[in-house]
């Protein structure tokens, strides 16, 4: 096995770096908090594992074995097992360190107006890009749970630290899919994606990541408010 088998697993690795090092800045998280991270994690991880490995059996996405460890778990390479892992810890993190800074933060309607032209937008890519299957998949099921989130309403007070919470991660995120789009690790069939790129990144990844976040973060924020456990 050559040294750059271990490439995406290093990155990887360099990313669960900065997370801990988040999470060591309120330690008490892993201690009354990561119980009811976990459902979330679980729960979001099962449908973009689900996602995932649906494009790569009908060839939409493949994977570099050159720079993988040649490892598989349902057929996805552990280092995408461990990514979505990682994603979603980084996101927790940030989000807990943004919700203790910016306690006292609400913006609530303006927030909420930021979430409905964003619900009208994606709502609209949903529908121009329905015979391309990456965007248009995670398009519309973003724009379903978005809606469904501000029907429920029980998120309204988070959506402040959630959109600060965003706006800071894509930093990380956008560098790690830069370099795994760029060696390239991922390849996308270029038919079904939008065909706008930032970084070597498709542009619909970012949804992707707000997707995942929104999801993780709205079962997070249940859970411990109910306190069901």
């Amino acid at each position: 096995m050559d040294f750059q088998n271990y490439w995406y697993l290093l990155v990887l690795l360099l990313l669960a770096g900065v997370t801990l090092f988040l999470f060591m800045k309120k330690t008490i998280v892993l201690v009354t908090e990561f119980k009811y991270m976990l459902p979330a994690i679980v729960f979001t991880g099962a449908i973009f594992i689900l996602f995932n490995n649906r494009l790569l059996e009908t060839g939409i996405t493949e994977f570099n074995t050159n720079y993988l460890l040649g490892k598989k778990l349902y057929n996805l390479p552990v280092e995408e097992w461990i990514y979505l892992i990682i994603i979603s810890l980084l996101s927790f993190s940030v989000y807990l360190l943004v919700s203790a800074k910016f306690e006292n933060l609400k913006k609530t309607n303006l927030f909420i107006f930021i979430s409905v032209v964003l619900l009208i937008g994606i709502s609209y890519v949903a529908w121009s890009t329905r015979d391309k299957l990456i965007p248009f998949f995670i398009s519309f099921l973003l724009a379903i749970y978005l809606a469904y989130t501000l029907f429920r309403k029980r998120f309204y007070p988070h959506l402040a630290k959630f959109y600060i919470s965003y706006l800071i991660v894509a930093i990380p995120f956008l560098c790690l899919r830069a370099i795994v789009n760029s060696l390239p690790i991922l390849i996308y069939k270029n038919e079904h994606i939008f065909g706008i790129r930032l970084f070597n990144m498709p542009v619909e990844e970012f949804a992707y990541l707000f997707l995942l976040m929104l999801i993780n973060i709205t079962i997070f924020e249940y859970l411990r408010n109910n306190q069901l456990y």
